[in-house]
């Protein structure tokens, strides 16, 4: 295979981008792990008693990821994050504006490889979000397992993700002076098994779980697409029905990660790595749903909200498709 070196002569903003880039794939990949191998190490030396409080420290703060994290406005206003954002680049689009008296649950689509979009625009201050919806706190929900593990945890929290649990998520959308917004990447982990260039497929006929808990609370839903989300990395065939996908699937039940074998460039090639390539991101926030308060939805109040919440996804798609690369005959595909 021929290997398509970079050039030496890069601007050295373009390096810091891809600097920045490199660890915040790592930090997906294998931060966690190194957290965890790290609070081993602490646990096993002669410092074992740092260990030790730092247990009795996650006994006292386990439910923090739960009860609205525990942002930090300075790590989210790193200048670094302003690297990764042009390193794609990447942008946030607000359509109209949204009541900060209200809490909202932004529907973000697709998921894609790693979220880059949802990272870069609900837990950084990159792209605005403050200055773009004043009055709003984003929250972006992440699995509850990556919550267990020591320091990671603690550092995942300063940007605003918490756990994606349903009481994580009525906690959030149920504060009566309203302000908050709950990101949820919808298609989870399945869906991160159809990312690829050109795919959209959405894993959202089945989720309801969040339009269950809209109701309950009365939260306003929000439909987000962010374009170029799947054009990012390339990933191995995996087709429905195939070993390689059965396999995937089968880790996906067990584990409730995703593990799509995915690659696209390198640090300092073009030609193989686990760098995203650099391809613009747009992520669209739509027009706000209004959700009439019900303690108690029916199956029909859930089945009712979910077919025009699955409208306003297909319009806000329709609407924004032509202005971000795609052409009139793409449509989106609901499973």
């Amino acid at each position: 295979m021929k290997v398509d070196f970079a050039p030496l002569n890069i601007p050295l903003r373009r390096r810091l981008q891809t600097v920045v880039t490199l660890q915040w794939v790592f930090s997906f990949l294998a931060l966690a792990q190194c957290c965890l191998a790290a609070f081993i190490l602490l646990a096993l030396s002669d410092w074992w008693m740092l260990a030790v409080l730092y247990v009795g420290w996650l006994w006292l703060d386990g439910e923090t990821p739960v009860s609205g994290g525990r942002r930090s406005q300075w790590v989210r206003s790193w200048s670094v994050w302003e690297y990764f954002r042009d390193y794609f680049p990447l942008r946030l689009v607000k359509t109209v504006d949204l009541d900060p008296k209200k809490n909202y649950i932004f529907g973000f689509h697709p998921h894609g490889v790693l979220v880059a979009g949802a990272f870069g625009n609900f837990c950084t201050e990159a792209t605005g979000f403050s200055l773009l919806f004043p009055g709003l706190t984003s929250h972006l929900l992440m699995l509850p397992f990556w919550f267990k593990v020591p320091l990671f945890r603690d550092y995942i929290m300063c940007g605003g993700l918490v756990s994606s649990s349903k009481s994580s998520l009525s906690h959030l959308v149920s504060r009566p002076a309203g302000g908050n917004v709950a990101v949820i990447a919808v298609g989870g982990a399945l869906e991160a098994l159809d990312a690829r260039p050109g795919a959209l497929k959405l894993q959202v006929q089945n989720r309801k779980g969040f339009i269950k808990l809209a109701l309950k609370h009365g939260a306003q839903l929000v439909p987000v697409f962010s374009f170029g989300e799947n054009e990012l990395f390339d990933q191995m065939e995996n087709p429905s029905g195939s070993p390689l996908r059965k396999l995937q699937n089968r880790l996906q039940s067990i584990m409730g990660v995703a593990m799509p074998l995915f690659h696209a460039r390198g640090v300092f090639q073009y030609s193989f790595g686990l760098m995203p390539y650099r391809k613009s991101i747009h992520t669209v926030v739509g027009k706000p749903i209004s959700v009439v308060q019900t303690h108690s939805p029916s199956s029909e109040d859930i089945e009712c909200l979910h077919k025009v919440y699955l409208q306003s996804l297909t319009e806000l798609f329709e609407l924004h498709k032509l202005n971000y690369g795609l052409d009139e005959h793409q449509h989106l595909t609901f499973i």
